[in-house]
């Protein structure tokens, strides 16, 4: 594993600093993005979900040279305010902010959102959505020269996907809170951005089923035939944290060969 050089464009991100939230392993959408942005130049904090997901997330961060690697699950009170102090404290400002986290409990995930508990709604209500809204209230004090905001969404938020479920509901109520959050924060020169891929096959899509399916049904009808992979996703959104792109905010950003605009 190395990190890809861009010519002439390496140091495009020199000097900032980048927080990334998600990576679980080498095939995460987390990964593929914490690459491109560390190929600009960027230093980067990354963190993993507990002790069984580090062992997998530290060899990463080694290869990403991430001077700060923490313990984030935003289940556990105190952690995600813990990782905002030590960026204070070693850093003194964030640059960009990549919230790449979902979860839902099996059973809210796997019956029809007619029928979600309200325990099963809240928990993923609050890992896919509102976690992303706490990350962004700390984030912005430290985003003093401007920043970027980014999230991870899916067409399913737009469309009914087969099996996707509650997290479709989800993914709506985090592309709501992208728009707000970038009206909110715009005039201090930060920007809010939803990244919605096409299907890929991560850790997190295994427990959608029949997922074959539809990444079969991805490829035929995007007008490229081709599916995303996880460095697609990361350069595209790589640029976004440029400074040429300072002007584009608010909006669901689809990485996904154009499958979106297919009837």
């Amino acid at each position: 594993m190395t990190i890809p050089v861009y010519p002439d464009t390496k140091v495009a991100l020199k000097g900032k600093k980048g927080l990334i939230v998600g990576i679980a392993n080498d095939q995460s959408i987390a990964w593929g993005c914490a690459k491109a942005f560390r190929a600009l130049g960027a230093e980067l904090a990354v963190t993993y979900l507990n002790e069984r997901a580090k062992q997998y997330v530290e060899p990463l961060a080694k290869v990403l040279e991430a001077p700060i690697f923490m313990p984030l699950d935003v289940n556990v009170a105190g952690q995600l305010e813990g990782v905002f102090e030590r960026i204070q404290i070693e850093w003194g400002q964030l640059d960009f902010l990549l919230h790449s986290i979902a979860f839902s409990p099996k059973e809210a995930l796997h019956g029809r959102v007619i029928d979600v508990g309200r325990d099963g709604f809240l928990k993923t209500m609050d890992v896919s959505c509102w976690s992303f809204l706490r990350m962004a209230h700390l984030a912005e004090p430290l985003m003093k020269n401007g920043g970027t905001m980014f999230t991870m969404t899916y067409y399913g938020s737009q469309m009914v996907v087969e099996n996707y479920n509650i997290m479709g509901v989800a993914k709506a109520a985090l592309e709501a809170a992208v728009r707000y959050v970038a009206a909110e924060v715009g005039p201090k020169g930060i920007r809010v951005h939803a990244i919605s891929p096409g299907p890929l096959a991560t850790r997190a899509a295994s427990g959608i089923p029949e997922f074959d399916e539809l990444l079969d049904k991805a490829q035929s009808k995007a007008p490229t035939r081709s599916l995303v992979s996880i460095d697609d996703v990361g350069a595209a959104t790589a640029f976004l944290a440029l400074d040429g792109a300072k002007l584009i905010t608010g909006d669901v950003m689809y990485i996904d060969g154009g499958y979106h605009i297919i009837d």
